[in-house]
């Protein structure tokens, strides 16, 4: 007895000796490590990395950038049974322990000792908490150690809501989704609000194995995940039973959703993302900001569409050049449908299989897997196209067209399918704010997925006659009238730069005389706007020009830059006669107009040159104070402006774009233009309010055909997105300025009409430059009437 009482006395001292040394030694690892542990602290300021998003001036979602989808929310805003959900999921004990749970530690133990395998993980949400900020994944005890030091720190310096926001901001859950809304977004396409409980209970097992547990590449192992977080959820007390069965029951409905882009704008998208990655570097994609443009959702929706219309009716207008491809009919259903699924559909053209011919119809099978069938008229357009000049023969049946197997593009009209094709041809829109520069809508392209190639800011083209409004400005500028005349006659020009003799017409090829400038440019006479360079100078217009915003670099130094030869992008152009319409001011376009970073601070303000500013008045002192923008500098005579502006509503009211008189408004003004043998078809057109223009053509350039030219490829382009931007908007014409007068003139002369002439039409002037009345009519009427002049 008394030996067994020695044992005993002895183990409780050894006991004893190893607890001291076990505590000596946990202090002295505490003592070392403690200092070097990171500061706690700095939880409160954390950075979570979240994408870039670009909004529209209207706050539509445009796009986002970045490695990793993250909105972080606040606890306050996360619905309970999602907190319980993962409390189910991962520890149970949160909102007891200290940050380390020995309860769970042993059960984890147990299992693994009894199973082979962990089932609740030992490690508390506070562990991975400290974990996921502060520490590498290297399986080590000192790093164990560490993690324990940090969580019972953590949970001294923040609270249970705190650690947990934190918790479920930071983690993985799989198709790049980091944190419970990114993941809500990814899986269901919604908020964390909007979840049911088996979705909850879903998104809730995916921090164990976001790639094995995934509900969209392993429905069967997610929903087994999700089951037993129910289970337990269910065995905690969390739900009843009727929510446990119900849910437990529940089909998977986890699907890939991507950013939830509300405008389609990717051109621009694109263009804000080069800019800022200058500015920002790798951080852009991590730092949160958001970005919002000056687009208009409305605008560049309707920019977007006019523009793939223009040149689906171009393509259309040239005859059908066939399938894209042919399928061998003897291939199985699933390779048919396999073929299909690696096609991408552009543009609402969804790509399709044709499955069966008669007479006057197709049937064909879409992606979706659905059988459509497209009638007679949908089809009979599709003559052959046998070059940009020729078609073939108007169909018979449908077989003239299409075979079983053909991959061919269809486009859903209202109810009606209606056989399509990409076009081939491609094109460019822009419109912006002529008061200060900021682009309202852009398009680079048909569509930014077949080709990300952005014309409306890269591709630089000729403008030919659209250029032409430049020229005729510096002529006003330098002593000419809208009366003043040209002879519209043959000329031989030489010149080395023009590599020999030089024999310009015009498109009809025929010559009419002395031509009053307005009508030179109404009726777009090249010889007009050859003859009218030559008497200005070129050193003179291309200083005067360069004032618009266009590299002198690209404009060439000789007569044919009165046709347009000058290399320019459509945004150029665009910008260039923003100064034609907003009464002579040069501004510069603009896209991006405020940054912010995640937390609503504010990065960068755009503040543009605007036309005319004005500034405000301090409601209290009745005193002016600065004005938000900078004024723009003039670079035209107000007056010159006036009288431009007038000139290039004569292009609508009886010139070369008289179409858009369809849409019923005196203050719009604008030029077409099209380049030799017809490669590149313009219109820019305006009012005070908004300035656009259109461009079509083939990214290498070749003839657009005989019958194309900026008034039928590119005005109906312009019209179209006009009759929307302007809807219900008031007309904005030109305010006249002081020192405008306006009198009666001869059409024939250009000068003053004696009283009583029947033919006399009313022309604008400058007061300096009001004509005399010729010698003829001064000998016929003997005096002025002040009745002319106004």
């Amino acid at each position: 007895m008394g030996v067994l009482i020695s044992l005993v006395k002895i183990f409780v001292k050894l006991a004893l000796a190893g607890l001291v040394i076990m505590l000596l030694a946990v202090a002295g690892v505490y003592y070392t490590l403690a200092p070097q542990l990171p500061d706690v602290e700095s939880l409160r300021e954390v950075q979570f990395q979240t994408p870039m998003r670009i909004f529209s001036s209207d706050n539509k979602l445009i796009a986002e950038f970045g490695e990793k989808r993250r909105t972080p929310v606040s606890y306050d805003n996360i619905p309970t049974d999602l907190v319980r959900a993962f409390q189910a999921a991962e520890d149970s004990r949160f909102f007891e322990h200290i940050g380390i749970d020995f309860k769970g530690l042993s059960r984890a133990a147990f299992q693994l000792a009894t199973t082979g395998h962990i089932q609740s993980g030992g490690s508390t949400i506070t562990m991975q908490v400290a974990k996921n900020f502060f520490l590498s994944r290297e399986r080590t005890f000192n790093r164990k150690f560490v993690e324990i030091l940090l969580a019972l720190r953590i949970e001294r310096e923040l609270t249970k809501e705190e650690i947990f926001e934190l918790y479920i901001n930071k983690i993985y859950l799989g198709q790049r989704a980091y944190g419970i809304e990114a993941a809500a977004g990814v899986y269901y396409g919604s908020s964390i609000q909007d979840l049911t409980l088996a979705q909850m209970a879903t998104i809730a097992g995916l921090p164990k194995a976001p790639s094995t547990d995934n509900p969209i590449r392993n429905p069967q192992r997610a929903i087994e995940r999700r089951n037993w977080i129910l289970q337990r959820m269910h065995s905690l007390g969390y739900i009843s039973d009727q929510a446990f069965e119900e849910a437990s029951a529940a089909p998977s409905t986890a699907r890939y959703h991507g950013a939830d882009i509300e405008l389609n704008a990717p051109y621009v998208a694109e263009m804000v993302r080069s800019e800022l990655f200058e500015r920002f570097d790798e951080e852009l994609y991590n730092e949160g900001y958001r970005v919002y443009t000056t687009l208009d959702s409305k605008l560049q929706t309707k920019a977007t569409l006019a523009l793939q219309n223009g040149l689906l009716d171009y393509s259309t207008r040239h005859g059908y050049r066939g399938p894209e491809s042919q399928l061998d009919t003897a291939l199985t259903a699933d390779a048919v449908a396999q073929k299909l699924e690696s096609m991408t559909s552009y543009a609402n053209l969804e790509p399709a299989i044709v499955t069966l011919v008669e007479d006057n119809s197709i049937q064909a099978s879409l992606k979706s897997g659905e059988t459509v069938t497209v009638d007679w008229n949908g089809l009979k357009w599709a003559r052959k196209f046998l070059s940009n000049n020729a078609m073939g023969a108007s169909p018979k049946k449908a077989a003239d067209i299409l075979s079983p197997g053909d991959i061919i593009r269809l486009y859903k009209n209202t109810e009606n399918w209606t056989l399509s094709q990409l076009p081939q041809v491609q094109g460019a829109f822009v419109a912006l704010d002529p008061k200060d520069g900021a682009i309202r809508a852009l398009s680079g392209g048909f569509n930014f997925n077949l080709n990300k190639f952005n014309r409306a800011t890269q591709a630089y083209r000729q403008p030919g006659s659209n250029f032409k409004p430049f020229i005729y400005a510096a002529a006003l500028d330098n002593g000419f009238t809208p009366a003043s005349l040209i002879n519209d006659a043959p000329v031989v020009l030489q010149d080395a730069s023009l590599e020999g003799d030089w024999r310009p017409q015009n498109y009809s090829e025929q010559f009419y005389g002395p031509t009053r400038l307005r009508e030179g440019l109404f009726k777009s006479r090249n010889l007009v706007s050859i003859r009218l360079l030559r008497a200005v100078g070129i050193d003179t217009a291309i200083d005067y020009i360069k004032g618009f915003g266009f590299d002198p670099q690209r404009l060439p130094r000789n007569l044919s830059l009165s046709l347009g030869t000058a290399d320019v992008t459509p945004l150029e152009i665009v910008t260039g006669y923003a100064a034609l319409a907003n009464g002579g001011y040069k501004v510069s376009s603009y896209f991006i107009q405020r940054i912010e970073d995640q937390h609503g601070n504010l990065l960068f303000q755009a503040r543009p040159a605007c036309a005319d500013c004005s500034p405000s008045q301090d409601i209290e002192s009745d005193t002016p104070t600065e004005p938000l923008s900078p004024s723009a500098p003039r670079i035209m005579d107000p007056r010159t402006a006036y009288l431009m502006y007038s000139m290039l509503q004569d292009v609508i009211r009886q010139g070369t774009a008289t179409r858009a008189r369809s849409l019923e408004r005196a203050d719009l003004a604008g030029k077409t233009g099209t380049t030799n043998d017809q490669k590149d078809a313009w219109f820019t057109g305006f009012n005070r309010d908004l300035v656009a223009t259109a461009w079509v053509g083939f990214d290498q350039p070749a003839p657009l055909g005989r019958s194309e030219f900026g008034g039928t490829a590119a005005l109906p382009i312009w019209i179209d997105f006009m009759e929307t931007a302007l809807d219900q908007a008031p007309e904005n014409g030109p305010v006249q300025p002081d020192g405008i007068v306006r009198v009666k003139i001869d059409p024939a002369t250009g000068m003053l009409a004696y009283p009583g002439q029947k033919n006399a039409i009313f022309e604008v002037f400058r007061a300096e430059d009001v004509p005399a009345i010729s010698a003829q009519n001064s000998a016929d009427s003997g005096q002025v009437s002040t009745d002319d002049i106004f």
